[in-house]
């Protein structure tokens, strides 16, 4: 590119005096790229003498190409720029299909309408794709996978609660201890991507979460469903608190507990997307839209609204 600009400047000039003067090197510099081009071509593109420098037709030719040439390029990059700062074009999201379904589905209407040049691709999956062989350009995942290539933005902690129907507790009465749970009726969830049932955590006396080994008396591996089975009063299940919010708010659940972080560092909900020097704006605004509309809801990267939720045993106390 270089040797290209040197040989338009050469055009222009006259001379490779005055290449580069324009192009602030040395005559040398600009003679011997000059060199270089011709010995790639195998065409004299100029006519030396002691006294003028004069372009061969072959040169004027070439000087047309490449002149067309960069500015095209120029005119390209300037156009890829401008998509870049411009909240426009196509936006591939990838989102866990409960969280899809439950909060980013809702917010596309105000969101498109704030960006009307934006035209999306929302996929629901609750398998972890691969954002850049896929060209995704945004994925919504709790737990993210660890690759040097993406960036995981936290958008929240991953909040489980204890939840029950009212008509569950008033028929069956409300455990007092988790070793109560032993003659109730649980809900299992099955993790698709390894196929093992989603750990159950309950509090001990002196209310510290530890693992229980439970029978399940019923499982599935869609997080809606398992929701509506417990609303539905089949039993007891540990929903995160995105699949637990419309239910608590409607009073068809109840949380037996406080609510459960998950102590582990890549716990949460996250946003990730490759790493590139600059983000587009398609992106860059999607994920301010979305964060605004979570932090509106009670949800930060550290907290959530659950953290707040009042438990049927601090009600009871």
């Amino acid at each position: 590119m270089r040797s290209l600009e040197l040989f338009l400047a050469t055009c222009d000039g006259g001379s490779f005096a005055a290449a580069a003067r324009a192009c602030n090197t040395d005559p040398s510099t600009v003679s011997k790229a000059i060199g270089r081009l011709e010995a790639q071509l195998g065409l004299t593109l100029f006519q030396r003498s002691t006294r003028a420098l004069r372009i061969t037709t072959a040169g004027k030719r070439y000087a047309r190409t490449v002149q067309n040439m960069l500015q095209d390029l120029s005119a390209c990059e300037f156009e890829l720029k401008h998509l870049n700062d411009s909240p426009s074009g196509t936006l591939r999201i990838s989102s866990a299909v409960c969280y899809g379904h439950l909060y980013v589905r809702p917010l596309l209407p105000a969101f498109c309408q704030r960006y009307p040049a934006i035209q999306l691709e929302l996929e629901l999956d609750d398998m972890h794709v691969d954002v850049i062989d896929n060209n995704i350009d945004l994925a919504l995942r709790t737990g993210y996978v660890k690759d040097s290539r993406l960036v995981a933005r936290r958008l929240s902690p991953l909040d489980f609660l204890t939840c029950v129907s009212p008509q569950y507790l008033e028929a069956h009465s409300t455990p007092r201890c988790p070793e109560d749970f032993h003659q109730h009726q649980w809900i299992g969830f099955r993790i698709k991507e390894t196929q093992q049932l989603q750990p159950i955590f309950l509090p001990t006396a002196d209310g510290v979460y530890q693992p229980l080994e439970l029978e399940r008396s019923h499982i599935t591996d869609d997080g809606e469903a398992m929701a509506h089975m417990c609303a539905d009063g089949l039993g007891f299940a540990q929903l995160p608190h995105f699949l637990a919010k419309q239910g608590l708010n409607s009073g068809t659940l109840v949380s037996l507990y406080p609510c459960l972080t998950l102590p582990e560092p890549d716990s949460g909900v996250f946003a990730i997307y490759p790493k590139r020097e600059y983000l587009p704006a398609k992106v860059r605004v999607f994920i301010d839209f979305l964060t605004a509309s979570l932090a509106a809801m009670g949800e930060h990267p550290n907290r959530t609204w659950a953290e707040d939720w009042v438990s049927v045993a601090q009600l009871t106390r």
